[in-house]
C-alpha cells in the first residue's frame, strides 16, 4: 500500500501540474466518445492499451467483462450503460476480454466455484458462451477451450448489451457502434470482432479506422 500513497504524492506533484489545463476542463464536465466495458483483472489498464486521457473513456470493470441482459430489476452494469449512452452520449461501446482470465476458467468449470457463490451466481450470465464453444467442440469443455471461451463471451455480451432500451435505439439509428476485443496481456496484441466472417482479426490502423465506419 506503501507504493499506491507514494504514487498519489508522485501525481499530485509531477503528473498533475503537466496537465493543470486538462483537469481544469474536466473539473467541469465530461465528453468521454468511447464506453470501454472490460475485466476488474489488475493486469489490464484500459487507458494504457489505448492511450487515452483522462476524460476520454467511460470504463465500466467486472469480473468477466460481463453485460447482464437486460430486465426490471436495476443493476450496476444496467444503470452505467444507460448513463453513459443516454446521457454522455457515447458513440462506440468496447467489450474488451483478455487471456488467462480467472473468470472465463470460472465459467468453464463452475462446480469448482461452489465456495464463492455470488462469483458463480455471476458467471451464469457467461453460460451461452460455454454452451456454444461446447456445441462446436462436440464435446466436454477443457481448459485447452479458455481462449475460445473467452472470444465467444465478448461476442455473447455484446448480443447482452443489444438487448439494453437505449444501446438498441442508439444502434438502430446508427449512433453506437459496438466494438469486441480481446487483449493478449503476455504479447500486448489486440483481436477485434469481425461480425463479417465471426472470427476475431488482429487489430491494424487500417482494419480500426474500417470499423469506425462499418
Amino acid at each position: 500500500m506503501e507504493h499506491v500513497i507514494s504514487g498519489v504524492a508522485k501525481f499530485q506533484k509531477e503528473v498533475f501540474p503537466e496537465k493543470r489545463e486538462t483537469f481544469k476542463k474536466l473539473a467541469n464536465g465530461q465528453n468521454p466518445e468511447v464506453l470501454f466495458i472490460t475485466c476488474a483483472d489488475s493486469r489490464i489498464d484500459p487507458n494504457l492499451v489505448t492511450q487515452t486521457d483522462p476524460g476520454e473513456l467511460f470504463i465500466c470493470r467486472n469480473a468477466g467483462n460481463i453485460v447482464p441482459p437486460h430486465s426490471n430489476q436495476t443493476g450496476g452494469m444496467t444503470a452505467s450503460i444507460e448513463f453513459a449512452v443516454a446521457a454522455l452520449g457515447v458513440s462506440h461501446i468496447v467489450i474488451c476480454g483478455h487471456t488467462d482470465c480467472g473468470a472465463m476458467k470460472g465459467a468453464l468449470n463452475p462446480g469448482a466455484l461452489d465456495s464463492l457463490p455470488h462469483v458463480k451466481e455471476w458467471l451464469g450470465h457467461c453460460r451461452a458462451a460455454t454452451e456454444v464453444v461446447k456445441e462446436r467442440c462436440g464435446g466436454e469443455l477443457s481448459s485447452d477451450h479458455l481462449e475460445d471461451v473467452t472470444k465467444e463471451n465478448v461476442v455473447q455480451q455484446m448480443q447482452h448489451l443489444r438487448t439494453h432500451p437505449a444501446v438498441a435505439a442508439k444502434i438502430a439509428t446508427g449512433q453506437v457502434k459496438l466494438h469486441g476485443w480481446v487483449y493478449n496481456i503476455g504479447s500486448g496484441d489486440v483481436l477485434c470482432y469481425n461480425s463479417e466472417t465471426g472470427d476475431f482479426d488482429a487489430m491494424k490502423q487500417s482494419s480500426a479506422e474500417a470499423q469506425l465506419t462499418s
